[in-house]
């Protein structure tokens, strides 16, 4: 198995009649998934996501893949493919459209509803082609397939890419769920005829490559359900992903059978689920939504709630049901389910949140006590089965953490691919397609953009390294008017904290020593206001330090007069 090395430098120039694959996301870490394809000087993308933040990165609202290294080549761009409609692998798009929004969009008819819907927000309005399993479109050199996959989401495809280079299949997020709510397979049929004309490099879903077996029915979770709202007294809250149809679908049904009446929470929610339901993939009985605001109306026995936050996001309408920041209130005997897995990463948010709904009052369904949910992802014997079908012969695990992606390798090379012909790859890293053999050969900029508000890449680490200080140990600011001549103090040091933990009469310690370095640099003739803010911020900082072992932001303020 290959795999990158940490001083890879730029690629060459691409050999002719090569292919590359370049990941710009979606290896080493769930979410932001984007891929660049590119053949005679030509480039095809395939997907453009997002990842959402951790606790390390305050104040971000997504993570963008870095676009650096094809912005100056945004006209060899001849699309951009995308899989299906989860915000990990459509998110970014209208980031990349900012820069060139003329770039043609292809996908399915319910992802390409949702991403024009996210657009509309942006005020870009997209060249679309909707395509559906079975087609076949050729997009400037590459000659694309669409093959039907089962997924957490209606609509999802997998693409195969054909180039003189060779074959290359992409397979999206899927699963093989057998006895799917849409009654829409993954088409191993389709993927066994491309494996007769001879799959050259295929990319794989490594999400559940370490969880052995198979993935259970999506249609299992209605009996669970049923028995949830069975039991049930009062109201029903559901926290699910704003794009998961068949899971909200189940709980339509369960809420029509026991004659409950249904309300969407949440901007994403209300607008994901109207497309759904106006494009036939949501189906609802009449007058069982009903708008949030004639709640009050109803007994609380009559109601559910669907709303956003089952990954404990802190803006979410969950998390401040939480915290009592949502007009809606949590009361005893509530039911809540998190009707989702848990993202690697945000179990602690997910879990501040289950103990603040419970401390309201509310019973709390969610994974670990009830079997309210089931992956979206192959597991390690859909994957067998799956490289058996498919035969590559090259396979480059994609999407997923390295141990996710080392655990789908090893599934790969038992099926009988060579090891020397299984790449593992990470974010940036270029992988040659070259006379039916794929290899490493460079690496480009691929770290994280982050979005604040209305600011793409402007944050850096900086600026993060600043917050988490910030938020850890707070920050301690000294005043200090000078003589702009001598360097003597004529002002201060007035010395204030804040989160820092520290009173500030306590500072009555420590102004002696900053006086007495500012009066000795003053007397050995030092005077710029620079050198003098080191000086405060080096005696105040080992005070600090010293006396009560923590190291706040010091910010010093010199000012001349």
């Amino acid at each position: 198995m290959s795999h990158p090395h940490p001083e890879l430098s730029a690629p060459p120039p691409l050999p002719e009649g090569g292919l590359r694959v370049t990941p710009l996301g979606g290896l080493g870490e769930i979410g932001r998934n984007m891929t660049v394809f590119e053949y005679g000087g030509r480039l095809l993308i395939v997907d453009c996501g997002v990842l959402f933040p951790e606790e390390e990165q305050p104040g971000i609202d997504l993570i963008l893949p870095d676009f650096s290294s094809i912005r100056d080549r945004l006209d060899d761009i001849e699309g951009i493919v995308l899989t299906h409609g989860h915000e990990d692998h459509i998110g970014g798009v209208p980031y990349l459209l900012r820069e060139k929004p003329d770039i043609p969009l292809i996908g399915s008819k319910l992802t390409l509803a949702l991403i024009e819907a996210k657009l509309q927000e942006h005020r870009i309005r997209p060249y679309t082609l909707e395509v559906a399993e079975g087609h076949r479109e050729r997009i400037g050199p590459f000659d694309c397939e669409f093959v039907a996959v089962n997924h957490s989401i209606p609509d999802a495809l997998a693409v195969a890419i054909r180039t003189p280079a060779g074959m290359v299949v992409h397979t999206g997020d899927f699963k093989m769920d057998q006895l799917p709510l849409d009654s829409r397979l993954t088409d191993l049929h389709a993927f066994a005829r491309l494996s007769e004309e001879g799959i050259d490099l295929l990319l794989s879903d490594s999400t559940n490559a370490e969880v052995p077996g198979f993935v259970p029915p999506e249609r299992e979770i209605s009996n669970v359900l049923r028995q949830v709202f069975a039991g049930a007294r009062k109201r029903i809250i559901v926290a699910s992903f704003a794009s998961h149809v068949h899971r909200i679908q189940q709980i339509l049904d369960a809420a029509h059978e026991y004659g409950r009446r249904v309300a969407f929470v949440g901007r994403s929610m209300v607008r994901n689920m109207g497309i759904a339901r106006d494009l036939g993939y949501l189906k609802v009985p009449p007058g069982l939504v009903v708008d949030v605001k004639t709640l009050d109306d109803l007994p609380d026995s009559e109601v559910v709630l669907v709303c956003t936050g089952s990954q404990g996001e802190p803006m979410a309408a969950l998390s401040r049901m939480a915290n009592r920041d949502h007009q809606i209130r949590i009361v005893q005997g509530d039911t809540v389910i998190l009707a989702s897995s848990l993202i690697p990463g945000n179990e602690n948010a997910v879990y501040r949140v289950i103990n603040g709904l419970t401390r309201w009052g509310a019973n709390v369904i969610h994974k670990g006590n009830a079997k309210v949910h089931v992956s979206g992802h192959a597991s390690a014997g859909e994957l067998l089965y799956f490289y058996n079908i498919c035969r590559p012969r090259n396979l480059m695990p994609v999407h997923g953490e390295w141990r996710h992606l080392r655990a789908n390798a090893e599934l790969g090379a038992l099926t009988g691919v060579p090891h020397d012909r299984i790449v593992i790859a990470e974010d940036g890293v270029a992988v040659d397609l070259v006379e039916g053999k794929a290899k490493i050969s460079g690496k480009v900029q691929a770290g994280y953009v982050y979005v604040d508000g209305l600011s793409v890449g402007d944050v850096g680490e900086p600026a993060l390294k600043d917050r988490k200080i910030l938020g850890d140990e707070g920050i301690i600011s000294v005043f200090v008017v000078i003589d702009s001549s001598t360097g003597k103090i004529t002002g201060g040091p007035h010395v204030q904290a804040r989160g820092s933990g520290i009173e500030d009469s306590a500072f009555g310690d420590v102004i002696p020593r900053i006086t007495e370095v500012l009066e000795r640099s003053a007397q050995d003739g030092v005077v710029e206001p620079h050198q003098l803010q080191q000086l405060i911020r080096r005696t105040l900082g080992k005070w600090v330090s010293d006396t009560y072992r923590r190291r706040p932001m010091i910010l010093p303020v010199v000012v001349e007069v």
